[in-house]
């Protein structure tokens, strides 16, 4: 716990000669309206827990993606501990890879694992979102995908970056573990934003941006 909170106050600057404000995060610039307090609720699209299951099926994220989504919402990746659990590792080998000493189980491994924290604070800063709360991975998931509310075109795109995301903390972690090599939370950024921008463009080749401005 202490840990996750210090994750969350990595990136908060206290500076001295400012005035404390309140900020409205749907609207920064024109601040806070009854109007548009009233337009964010009747525009959010109320998604449940279980469309988890639905989410992971996106058309322009390749299918071994979404497999592998699948399998982590059902906690049935080769994490260490489920590998200690089945006997295949010792009870001392579950150390999470990227080496904060706390047990690899999948909720550690792509949320609460402080360098995985300071990557999804990375890519909040990138899209524009407010904080995602530390529960389980379904809760993650959906939370993510409806965070900014919005059109179902806001949604599907925060379907496929949380996509990404896990997609490329998985191979970061494997990477560790098998080869050794290891990138910095703002390369595991620019590689979410490298699978992200291929995917889109694969099935949307009139799409506005190119990679340098993506």
């Amino acid at each position: 716990m202490l840990g996750e909170c210090q994750t969350l106050l990595l990136t908060i600057f206290l500076q001295a000669h400012s005035v404390d404000r309140w900020q409205w995060r749907p609207d920064p610039v024109t601040g806070y309206s009854v109007r548009g307090a009233y337009e964010l609720l009747t525009s959010h699209v109320s998604v449940s827990m279980d469309d988890a299951d639905t989410l992971i099926w996106h058309p322009r994220v390749p299918l071994k993606v979404s497999i592998f989504a699948w399998r982590l919402l059902r906690d049935r990746l080769p994490t260490k501990i489920n590998l200690v659990t089945r006997g295949v590792l010792s009870s001392t080998a579950h150390s999470c890879v990227f080496g904060c000493g706390e047990a690899e189980s999948a909720h550690h491994l792509f949320i609460s694992c402080s360098t995985v924290g300071s990557l999804w604070d990375l890519v909040r800063s990138w899209i524009g979102i407010p904080l995602v709360d530390f529960t389980a991975l379904r809760d993650h998931f959906v939370q993510f995908a409806s965070s900014a509310g919005g059109s179902h075109g806001r949604r599907s795109f925060l379907q496929l970056i949380w996509l990404a995301c896990v997609w490329v903390v998985w191979t970061e972690r494997n990477h560790r573990l098998f080869t050794g090599s290891v990138d910095t939370p703002h390369i595991l950024l620019d590689k979410i934003k490298l699978f992200s921008f291929r995917w889109l463009k694969s099935t949307n080749v009139t799409l506005a941006y190119n990679y340098h401005s993506w």
